[in-house]
């Protein structure tokens, strides 16, 4: 006698695997900020303090000069990399039990690079990770995609235009069958989609954004759209310098747009509460909460509360609750109210921060361009739980694998985690 499960069976079997998976840490870390782009692991047993000569399971040194985070599928860890004059664009693949380099490939050669300011790197942009396939960008140096087992390119793209005029910095995206693309240079400001399979255009979308001043300058930004759901409609919400805009994924039909001022967008954003929360980074609202259901131009009706002191301009924030918790470019955390905007507590430790922080069991990880790596409790009151210090610094944001930290450096790639007890 054959057994089919029930439908209630089948779920309780789904729930089970995914609460075993979230207990080994399991998660793959396929693309900028994790799974779900918020910044948090469902991953157990990370430790709290740990140097040099203290909880390295690995170090591998990296070539060039790259600030793309490192991205995660089984057993892979993917990052782009970029010779320091940008000539040399590619792509590591790092084995993550050993550390050994598995793949290490120039994409493209670029004969005249467009000028990059000292604080970028060539190769800033997060790689995308599925099963079988990494998506690479470089802005307007060239789009690729790569087969993971061979690093052999199966699409690229290199003619689309732009004057990133910093330094790309823009992470792609893919949205089911798409891979959205961000432009926002000092003379032209749009998305793109193309086909994840063949790379060829679906769509693109001119931002139409009224700018309060002629200096270009003020005109670009470095942000990674977010995907979410309203209302049964997907969005994705794009900040850009002036305003942040909410698209259609499927065909980059406008939904709303803020006018929020600012320039250099650069922080992801983050929905719940019925709210999503996006930095304009300099000027503008900085930090402001706005409600996603409207439609048109939602500045004067949809937006709940702006923030200002210590925001960051660069640096992404964590949602946990009614909670969030972010650091400013100089070194400020701060708790605020995620329904009202109000500040809970602010607390200066000092130094420069641009990498985006990481959330696991109650804790926050901060990552700062000199190597500190100060562990906070996300509650209501600071409590500084450990101040380590790794490397030489850290512009790239962390990745998770297996309970254990994947953390790149300005010079190296490290695994961070628990050694077996013998």
């Amino acid at each position: 006698m054959n057994f089919v499960p029930s439908h209630r069976a089948i779920l309780w079997l789904a729930l089970v695997s995914w609460n075993t998976m979230a207990v080994r840490g399991g998660e793959n870390w396929p693309q900028f900020r994790g799974p779900r782009a918020d910044g948090q692991t469902l991953a157990q047993g990370l430790p709290v303090s740990f140097g040099e000569t203290d909880n390295v399971l690995w170090k591998t040194p990296l070539p060039g000069k790259a600030w793309s985070s490192p991205v995660v599928w089984d057993q892979q860890i993917w990052m782009t990399t970029a010779s320091q004059d940008g000539k040399e664009l590619g792509a590591a693949c790092v084995d993550a039990e050993s550390g050994k380099i598995l793949h290490d490939v120039v994409v493209f050669k670029i004969a005249t690079p467009q000028y990059c300011h000292p604080m970028n790197s060539y190769g800033t942009p997060t790689p995308v990770l599925e099963r079988g396939r990494v998506y690479l960008h470089f802005g307007v140096h060239g789009t690729a995609c790569l087969d993971t087992a061979t690093a052999k390119p199966l699409w690229t793209r290199q003619d689309f235009a732009c004057n990133h005029f910093r330094g790309p910095a823009s992470s792609p995206i893919v949205v089911d069958d798409l891979l959205v693309l961000t432009f926002d240079g000092v003379d032209v400001q749009y998305l793109a989609a193309l086909d994840k399979l063949t790379g060829k255009t679906v769509w693109k979308r001119d931002r139409n954004i009224v700018y309060d001043t002629d200096d270009t300058d003020y005109h670009k930004a470095y942000s990674t759209p977010a995907l979410i759901s309203v209302q049964g409609q997907q969005q994705l919400v794009s900040p850009s310098a002036g305003a942040t805009i909410a698209y259609i994924p499927q065909t980059g039909e406008e939904i709303w747009r803020v006018r929020s001022g600012g320039m250099n967008a650069a922080a992801l954003p983050l929905f719940g509460n019925g709210l999503v929360y996006v930095t304009s980074a300099a000027g503008g609202y900085q930090l402001f909460a706005v409600r996603p259901d409207g439609r048109g131009d939602v500045t004067d009706t949809h937006v709940a509360w702006k923030f200002a002191k210590n925001a960051p301009t660069r640096s992404s924030q964590i949602l946990r609750g009614g909670r969030l918790f972010m650091i400013s470019d100089a070194g400020v955390i701060s708790c605020v109210d995620a329904k009202s905007g109000q500040s809970v507590w602010q607390k200066r430790l000092g130094g420069a921060f641009s990498a985006s922080p990481l959330y696991a069991e109650g804790r926050i990880y901060f990552f700062g361009e000199e190597g500190e790596v100060p562990v906070v409790a996300a509650a209501d009151e600071y409590q500084l739980l450990a101040n380590n210090q790794l490397g030489d610094g850290f512009m790239a944001s962390p990745a998770v694998y297996n309970n254990s930290l994947i953390l790149r450096s300005r010079s190296h790639l490290y695994r961070i985690g628990k050694a077996p007890e013998k």
